[in-house]
């Protein structure tokens, strides 16, 4: 049976960040991710988690200003000392949180740069966290998005992020298969997740159109969790989406699927 995790960025967002970690609770999970935990001490986001008996599973790399526009920069040649920088920082926050894994945003084509300087950058970069995460006892996963959502947006396609591996040639490194973006920019959704399930570290969900929760649009998840499950994934199951309807209304289709929290 899937592990559902609420991502709290996108969730009861009704409420200032600090307190949807009760709110997840009260809503049935066990399990929690969001992008960022740097605006906070870790101590305070740890409290939140042990006060709610949450477990964190996932988080992003440093990946620049994000209120500003930056949607990663592991791609980007000229922050490769400022990207390396936030891997320590990244480090400190999952072994005190008891994360096991954190993502890596490449962010956005650059200007004046080819694809090729772009990808050998982002290998460089995820080796350089790849190895110092592995000494930590941690893996890092890569996540391609759609360029839909965010146009020239280096990695997109799952292709792409499994030749990323290969070449960075470090064991602890996987691919965070969304299953929305994988829709919007490549479909083959089953086949690919059956193909790659070795190589999928986690998994995060929306339907589309909308990125709404599943069941508002065209994906078929009660094959995708069946595909899922036979494949037997061990990971956890990100519901990064936003909500179409108030409260806990949004949850309702993972009774209608036949699960439970």
């Amino acid at each position: 049976m899937p592990k559902f995790a609420a991502n709290l960025t996108m969730l009861f967002t009704e409420v200032p960040f600090m307190e949807r970690f009760s709110l997840a609770r009260q809503a049935g999970f066990t399990y929690v991710e969001y992008l960022f935990p740097y605006e906070f001490s870790a101590s305070e986001l740890k409290q939140q988690l042990e006060a709610n008996c949450l477990k964190q599973i996932l988080f992003n790399l440093p990946s620049g200003d994000w209120a500003n526009g930056d949607r990663g920069i592991a791609a980007n040649p000229d922050r490769i000392s400022e990207f390396q920088a936030g891997v320590p920082k990244a480090i400190e926050y999952a072994l005190e949180l008891g994360v096991s894994q954190v993502n890596c945003l490449a962010g956005k084509i650059v200007a004046g740069y080819d694809n090729k300087k772009h990808m050998a950058t982002l290998i460089e970069n995820v080796r350089f966290a790849a190895k110092a995460l592995q000494e930590a006892g941690l893996k890092l996963v890569v996540e391609p998005i759609n360029h839909y959502d965010i146009p020239a947006f280096f990695l997109s396609r799952t292709e792409q992020a499994l030749t990323l591996i290969e070449e960075a040639g470090m064991p602890n490194v996987f691919v965070q298969y969304d299953i929305y973006h994988a829709q919007r920019e490549e479909g083959e959704l089953a086949a690919t997740i059956r193909k790659n399930i070795a190589s999928i570290g986690h998994i995060q969900i929306a339907d589309n159109p909308g990125r709404h929760e599943p069941g508002t649009g065209e994906i078929n998840y009660s094959f995708i969790f069946k595909e899922i499950d036979a494949l037997g994934y061990q990971g956890y199951i990100g519901l990064e989406y936003v909500p179409s309807m108030k409260g806990n209304s949004s949850f309702q289709w993972i009774k209608d699927f036949g699960y439970t929290l």
